[in-house]
C-alpha cells in the first residue's frame, strides 16, 4: 500500500507520523523495549502533543529477533494469531544498554540503536544486514475514516533479490512489485493468489516474517526502490527477522517457527487421475478410465472424484449422488481391489438445498451476520453458508461427515476453496463464534479449514497416511500438504506461470506442490499434454485434472498414453530418491522442488531463473514450454534451453554429458526434456516401475555420476524416521576409476 507521493510528499488521503528518534529504552535479560516519539525531542516541551511508538524486542530462538511495534495499545486488533510452534525461550540472548546506545543479540543476529537516531540497525556477525530508513517506522491515519496503519520499511542492498510471499504468478523475483497478502480465487494469470504468505527472504541470507494473519501489504522496491515496506491496518505490527548462513538455513529456521511438512504416504507420490470438473461421469465412466489406464500399462495410484460425486445444488452434502452412483460403498471396494486409493472433492460451504444446511444453521455451525442471521450468498452454490471452523463443535460436526466417508472407503480429500471468506474489506458485516477479527480471519480461515480435515484423516488413517489436495493457504499451511496451483489454462504460458508460482511457494516454506497436468480450463493440444506430463511427473505430486474435458491420455492420441506411461514409470524408479528428499523436507524444511538460487546461491545466473528447478539437490529439471515441430528426419521435437551451473552434468534419460556454467540448448522428443544430474551425485534408484510405494531398500540400484573435480557425495537412502536405511560411499581415483563401498545387496551403475 502506497502512502507517499514520491520521496517528499504524503498522499493527500493520509496523515503520516514517523518515528524520529530512539528516545529511551528499558532492558532486561530477555527483552529490550524502545520508545520512539514521532518528533525529535530537543526540550521538555517537545514531549507534549505527539505520538510515540513502542518497540518490543525479544528472541524466540537463535538467529531470530521478534520486533513488535505498537501505537495506541488499546486499539490493537484481536485475533486470530498464527499458530507458531511452541519453542523453549532462547537462553543465549545478550542485551546491553547504556545511556547512548542499546543492543540485543541472539546468536549471530543483532539489533543496535543509538539515542537520537530513528534507525533499527540489524547486523549479522557484526556486519550490516539491513535497517529501517529515515521514515522506516510509521503510524499512518486515513483522513476519511480514521483507520490507522502501521508500516515498517527495511532497506535493500545493491543487487539484492527478494523471493517468496507465497504463490505468485507475477515475475518470480519480487523487486518492483506490490503484493497484498489477501487470498482470492483468481486463476493463475493475475496478481491475486490463492496462497498468500507474509514471508519473504533475500539472497543476503535473511528472511522477514510478518506475524499478522490479515491483509499485509508489501511494497517491494516499488513505492521506494531502496526498501521493502510492509504495512497492516492495525495499531500494532509484529515481525521476525531470521538470519542464516544460507537461504536454506533461513527456510529451515522459518519452518521451525511456523511448522514443517509431515511425512506423506509413499502412494501419494504416484499418478492421480480425476473425473474432471463439469464432465459427465458415473461408475461406468470411472471404471472405463481405470481399466483404460490398466490396459495401457499406465501405473495409476489414486482416483479422485471431483465435485459432481454429490448432487448438483447440494455442495456439500457429503452424500453420493444416487442417480450416478447407486452403490458407492461397493464401487469404492471395487476400486480398492484394483489397487487404488480414493480421493473426493469437498469445500467448506453448505448449500441451502443441502439437507445439512438447516442442521448446521440450527446448531449454530455456520458463520453469521452481525444481526445473528446466517450469512449466505449465491456465488458458487445457491444460498450457501460457510462452516465456522472457529467453533470447536462445528469442527467435530464437519469431521463426522468426513469420517463417514472414510468408513465407506475414501482415503483422502481435495479441500478446494477457502479463499472466498467474507469480511468488512469486501463489504460484509459478519461474526465468528470465537468473536475473532474478520479481516484477520479472511486469510486464516484456510488454516483452520485444512487443519480440521487433515487432523481428521490423521486420526482415522493413522500417522503418515494423511494427505490433502488443497488450494488455499496461509503461513503454517505447509503442515497440511499437498497444495496445488489452482485453475490454470491449457496453454504453454499457463504451464510456465504455474511453475513460477510453485517456486515462489517453495521459497515460502512449502515442501510439496502439484498442478493440473494438461491445464484446467479448456482443452489443450496433444503436444501440450505430452509436455505437461513430463513436467507433472517430475513434480513432487502428479495429478491429471481438467474442467470441461477428461484428462485421460487417449482422448488426445495414443502416443500420449505411451508418453504418460514412460514418465510415470520413470518417477516410480526415482521414488527412493524422491522419498529421501521428502524425508529431508520433513526434518529440515528444505523443499523437494528447489528454486535454482536456493541450491546455487553463489551463481548469480541462478538468481532470476524461474523456468527450471532442482528436484532435490542432484537433479535439474527444465520443462519444455514451447510447441514442437517436425524435423527433417520426420521426428517431432521441441527446442529447449536451460542454464547449467558450473561442473559436469549428465542427462538423466540419455546419459549424454554436458559441461556447465553455460546455457545449453538441444532438441527433445516427447520422451525427453532437459533433466540433468549434477556431477558427484549418487542417486538411489528403484527397480520397480509400476507403483511408487514399495520396499526401496530391497529394490535398490545405485546410480553413480563420478565427479571430475573430486567433490563426490555419499549416496543415502533415508527411512521415514530420518535414519539412513542404506548408503554408498564413492571415491574417484587419480586414474579415473571409481571405487564404492557399502550396501552390498544393491547393484551399482556407474553412469559414464
Amino acid at each position: 500500500m502506497k502512502f507517499t507521493n514520491g520521496f517528499w510528499l504524503t498522499r493527500k488521503e493520509y496523515e503520516a507520523e514517523y518515528a524520529k528518534e530512539m528516545y529511551a529504552w528499558t532492558a532486561s535479560k530477555e527483552s529490550l523495549t524502545l520508545f520512539a516519539p514521532h518528533k525529535a525531542i530537543r526540550s521538555r516541551g517537545d514531549t507534549l502533543n505527539l505520538g510515540l511508538t513502542t518497540i518490543d524486542v525479544t528472541a524466540p530462538m537463535k538467529n531470530v529477533l521478534k520486533i513488535r511495534l505498537t501505537g495506541h495499545c488499546g486499539s490493537v486488533k484481536k485475533g486470530p494469531f498464527f499458530d507458531l510452534e511452541s519453542l523453549p525461550p532462547y537462553e543465549g540472548v545478550c542485551v546491553t544498554a547504556t545511556e547512548k546506545e542499546a543492543s540485543f543479540t541472539a546468536g549471530a543476529l543483532s539489533l543496535k540503536v543509538q539515542k537520537g537516531c530513528p534507525f533499527l540497525v540489524f547486523l549479522k556477525d557484526g556486519l550490516p544486514l539491513t535497517r529501517t530508513g529515515s521514515k522506516g517506522i510509521a503510524r499512518i491515519k486515513r483522513k476519511d475514516d480514521g483507520s490507522v496503519f502501521t508500516a515498517v520499511s527495511l532497506m535493500l542492498d545493491v543487487g539484492e533479490h527478494v523471493y517468496g510471499l507465497g504463490e505468485r504468478f507475477t515475475p518470480y523475483v519480487k523487486n518492483g512489485q506490490v503484493v497484498d497478502c489477501w487470498n482470492e480465487d483468481g486463476g493463475t494469470a493475475s496478481e491475486i493468489s490463492y496462497k498468500n504468505i507474509p514471508f519473504y527472504m533475500t539472497d543476503r541470507n535473511y528472511g522477514v516474517f510478518v506475524n499478522h494473519p490479515g491483509k499485509v501489504s508489501f511494497e517491494v522496491a516499488s513505492e521506494k526502490v531502496e526498501d521493502v515496506q510492509f504495512s497492516v491496518k492495525d495499531e500494532s505490527l509484529e515481525f521476525f527477522i531470521i538470519a542464516g548462513e544460507s537461504q536454506k538455513d533461513v527456510l529451515s529456521t522459518y519452518t521451525l517457527l511456523t511448522g514443517r511438512a509431515p511425512l506423506l504416504p509413499m502412494w501419494s507420490f504416484g499418478l492421480w487421475l480425476t473425473t474432471s470438473f463439469t464432465t459427465n461421469y458415473n461408475e461406468e465412466t470411472v471404471t472405463s478410465f481405470v481399466d483404460g489406464m490398466a490396459q495401457r500399462n499406465i501405473p495409476l495410484r489414486v482416483f479422485h472424484f471431483d465435485c459432481f460425486w454429490m448432487k448438483e445444488f447440494e455442495w456439500c452434502n457429503f452424500t453420493w449422488d444416487k442417480d450416478m452412483f447407486p452403490d458407492p460403498k461397493g464401487m469404492l471396494k471395487r476400486l480398492h481391489d484394483k489397487g487404488l486409493k480414493i480421493c473426493v472433492w469437498i469445500n467448506p460451504y453448505i448449500a441451502q438445498k443441502s439437507p445439512l444446511f438447516n442442521e448446521a444453521a440450527e446448531l449454530g455451525y455456520l458463520v453469521k451476520n452481525i444481526d445473528g442471521t446466517v450469512w449466505q450468498w449465491d456465488m458458487w452454490q445457491a444460498g450457501m453458508g460457510l462452516v465456522d471452523f472457529t467453533n470447536e463443535k462445528a469442527c467435530h460436526w464437519y469431521q463426522s461427515k468426513l469420517k463417514a466417508l472414510m468408513d465407506m472407503g475414501v482415503d483422502c480429500f481435495k479441500t478446494d476453496f477457502g479463499e472466498r471468506i467474507p469480511s468488512a474489506e469486501d463489504g460484509f458485516a459478519i461474526q465468528w463464534k470465537s468473536n475473532l477479527n474478520d479481516e484477520k480471519m479472511h486469510n486464516y480461515y484456510t488454516y483452520l479449514y485444512n487443519k480440521c480435515v487433515f487432523d481428521c484423516i490423521k486420526v482415522e488413517k493413522g500417522e503418515g497416511e494423511a494427505i490433502l489436495f488443497a488450494r488455499s493457504a496461509t503461513a503454517g499451511s505447509q503442515k497440511f500438504p499437498v497444495h496445488w496451483g489452482g485453475d490454470s489454462t491449457s496453454q504453454y504460458v499457463s504451464m510456465a506461470e504455474s511453475l513460477r508460482a510453485g517456486l515462489s511457494l517453495m521459497d515460502s516454506g512449502f515442501a510439496f506442490w502439484s498442478h493440473d497436468i494438461g491445464g484446467f480450463e479448456d482443452t489443450g493440444s496433444a503436444d501440450l499434454y505430452k509436455r505437461w506430463c513430463a513436467f507433472g511427473l517430475f513434480s513432487t505430486h502428479s495429478r491429471l485434472h481438467g474442467s470441461s474435458s477428461y484428462r485421460v491420455p487417449w482422448v488426445y492420441d495414443e502416443e500420449s498414453s505411451d508418453v504418460l506411461r514412460f514418465f510415470v514409470q520413470t518417477k516410480c524408479k526415482l521414488m527412493p530418491y524422491i522419498y529421501s528428499c521428502a524425508v529431508e523436507a520433513h526434518y529440515t524444511g528444505i523443499p523437494v522442488m528447489r528454486p535454482m538460487h536456493l541450491e546455487f546461491p553463489d551463481d548469480m545466473n541462478c538468481a532470476v531463473l524461474d523456468r527450471q528447478y532442482m528436484l532435490g539437490d542432484s537433479i535439474l529439471v527444465a520443462p519444455v514450454f514451447m510447441p514442437s515441430h517436425q524435423c527433417v528426419d520426420g521426428t517431432v521435437r521441441a527446442k529447449a534451453s536451460c542454464y547449467l551451473p558450473k561442473g559436469a552434468w549428465t542427462h538423466l534419460l540419455s546419459g549424454k554429458k554436458v559441461s556447465g556454467e553455460t546455457w545449453y540448448t538441444d532438441e527433445y522428443d516427447y520422451y525427453s526434456l532437459p533433466v540433468f544430474v549434477r556431477e558427484g551425485s549418487v542417486i538411489p534408484f528403484g527397480t520397480i516401475d509400476d507403483k511408487p510405494d514399495y520396499d526401496y531398500k530391497s529394490n535398490l540400484e545405485w546410480h553413480v555420476y563420478p565427479s571430475v573435480t573430486g567433490n563426490q557425495k555419499e549416496g543415502k537412502l533415508l527411512a521415514a524416521d530420518g535414519t539412513v536405511a542404506a548408503r554408498l560411499s564413492v571415491s574417484v581415483q587419480k586414474d579415473g576409476t571409481v571405487q564404492t563401498a557399502g550396501n552390498e545387496t544393491a547393484s551399482v551403475v556407474i553412469v559414464g
